[in-house]
């Protein structure tokens, strides 16, 4: 473990740590030549001789360092001291997905659409470089204060071009957005991302995971397998857009998948359009099928200790193949009788039994785990940090289901560690945003209401923007207490600049206005005058998110043809 204050080359001093997994530590640490803070990932000790291991954090950071874009999290530097190897990113100050899920549960449609057309675009991005990322989830996804999203983490990511590291094909990947073929052991393309898009677009929306069962190797047959569960079965009245682009990033079949990230993405922007809000619903052209799932393994992902599997399948595994079908054959007849009978016996066999809760409030994270699997219960890998007047700090709060229910064995339990009693003294929040200081709060068991205020002058807010607090500043306030948060009654949304013929600079100052990331393209063409927006990349009345990116295409027309007073707003 480094220490505070320790520099790593003579030039990144270790501020605090921020985050530990099985692979890598990460820290946050000070840039001594640049004068800015940034995250230290660096590979643990009693791996850095561990060739399996280099290679896959070297592997990370190569493909990473190659990417640049405002979705992406940048890499600054790679290096090596005394032995340590280690990655400089950009520190990020904001919470992952899942994180926001767990705390907000079902995002808004326009939320959704917003968080998937910024991922999208990083994808594309790292997609043109032949990079495919290999582990989208939401535990990679961070969302910033002001709405940005910052894809994290390609540290299993591997160029298209790239030789195989290892003889046999092994595939890992966290098994809830686990693609079919990646899950079958025929490796990764473009295409494996979208689907693991999609995946996370499902839970976006719904809060919940679509595949779910009692280990890795059972949620990979039902991705192999069975169909993807009807989003509308959860939100009846979804769009049927917005059910065609998961059904589109979901499917089994490659080929009836979007073709890339920017394809999904396209798609994404005119999703809440009237034109197809009740468009006929996406049907497959190619068949789905079914894939078989061999000589599959479970692992654990050494940054999080989450469940995974791999699948290894090597040129002895196909010869056997024709042999083992001939067997197979013979004793079918056989199994068909074995099969009848187990179907009246099965459910009586398989059945889990219902068993009580155990109450672990009082225990160490360590007891609390092992009281429960003794139990036949299993632990999820985060664990909830609340505050508790109750129970002392570190120790398990409460559980979830709570102590007492009865469930049946195999349920998986979360655990709530508590912080202590935390008295806290109230920040100004003035001009936050008030979802990031609301999922504070209540981290802390504090009560947290939010109160509209009509505004004199709208324009002068920004959306979900803190005005006013009760308690003031510099109040204490603790566990079980009420804070409440003004923000203004304002809908801020995206007009249509084609529709209504904005010029350049109106986008512009539009665009400073609501500190949005503009990106001006020129497309030369004869349909349009020069000058004239041919498209957005925000659809019109999509709500605005402070921080968001913006791309604008504009026309452009032959030299000779360009009206010198239009001429200087194209530069």
């Amino acid at each position: 473990m480094i220490m505070k204050g320790q520099k790593i080359s003579d030039r990144y001093q270790i501020i605090k740590t921020i985050g530990e997994g099985g692979m890598a530590n990460v820290y946050l640490a000070y840039d001594t030549i640049l004068d800015r803070n940034v995250a230290v990932k660096v590979l643990r000790g009693d791996l850095s001789n561990d060739e399996k291991f280099l290679r896959r954090f070297q592997r990370e950071a190569l493909s990473a360092s190659s990417l640049s874009h405002p979705n992406i999290v940048e890499v600054y530097d790679v290096g090596e001291d005394n032995g340590q190897y280690y990655i400089v990113m950009e520190y990020i100050e904001g919470k992952h997905l899942k994180q926001l899920i767990k705390k907000r549960g079902q995002l808004t449609i326009s939320e959704v659409i917003d968080i998937m057309l910024q991922i999208s675009e990083g994808m594309a991005h790292a997609h043109d470089s032949y990079i495919i990322h290999r582990d989208i989830k939401p535990q990679n996804i961070m969302i910033l204060e002001n709405g940005l999203v910052k894809i994290t983490d390609f540290g299993i990511a591997m160029a298209l071009n790239s030789t195989q590291l290892t003889q046999t094909n092994s595939v890992m990947g966290s098994v809830h957005y686990l693609p079919p073929e990646q899950a079958n052991g025929k490796g990764s393309t473009i295409k494996s991302d979208i689907y693991s898009m999609g995946i996370l677009m499902y839970e976006l929306l719904t809060a919940k995971l679509p595949y779910r069962g009692d280990n890795a190797v059972e949620i990979a047959l039902k991705h192999l397998k069975e169909p993807l569960p009807s989003i509308k079965n959860e939100l009846p009245n979804i769009p049927q857009s917005m059910e065609n682009i998961i059904l589109k990033a979901t499917a089994k079949n490659p080929d009836n998948r979007y073709n890339d990230a920017r394809e999904m993405y396209e798609d994404l922007k005119t999703a809440m359009d009237d034109s197809r809000i009740d468009e006929p619903k996406y049907i497959y052209e190619h068949d789905e099928g079914e894939l078989d799932l061999r000589n599959v393994k479970t692992t654990k992902d050494e940054e999080t200790g989450e469940e995974q599997i791999a699948i290894q399948i090597n040129k002895g595994d196909l010869k056997k193949q024709n042999k083992l079908l001939i067997i197979l054959g013979s004793v079918f007849a056989g199994l068909v009788i074995i099969t009848t009978s187990l179907v009246l016996l099965l459910p009586k066999i398989t059945s889990k039994p219902d068993i009580e809760v155990p109450d672990v409030s009082g225990m160490s994270v360590v007891e609390a785990e092992k009281s429960l699997k003794k139990k036949g219960f299993e632990v999820a890998t985060d664990i909830i940090k609340i505050a508790s007047t109750d129970i002392d700090e570190g120790k398990i709060a409460k559980t979830d289901p709570e102590a007492g229910r009865t469930v049946k064995k195999g349920t998986e339990i979360i655990l709530y560690q508590s912080i202590g009693n935390i008295q806290l003294e109230l920040e100004d929040y003035v001009g936050k945003n008030y979802i990031t200081v609301k999922a504070d709060l209540e981290v802390l068991n504090i009560k947290v209401v939010i109160e509209k205020l009509e505004v004199d002058n709208p324009a002068d807010y920004k959306d979900g923007q803190i005005i006013k607090q009760s308690p003031k500043a510099e109040t204490a306030v603790g566990e079980g207490e009420t804070v409440t948060l003004f923000i203004p009654d304002i809908v801020s949304t995206y007009p249509d600049f084609v529709k209504d013929s904005w010029s350049i600079i109106e986008i512009e100052d539009f665009a400073s206005e609501y500190n949005i990331n503009l990106t001006i393209e020129k497309q030369e063409t004869t349909s349009y005058h020069a000058g004239e927006i041919i498209s957005q990349s925000r659809t019109p009345g999509s709500k605005i998110v402070n921080g968001a990116s913006l791309k604008i295409i504009v026309a452009i027309v032959a030299e000779e043809d360009i009206d010198p007073n239009v001429e200087g707003l194209l530069e």
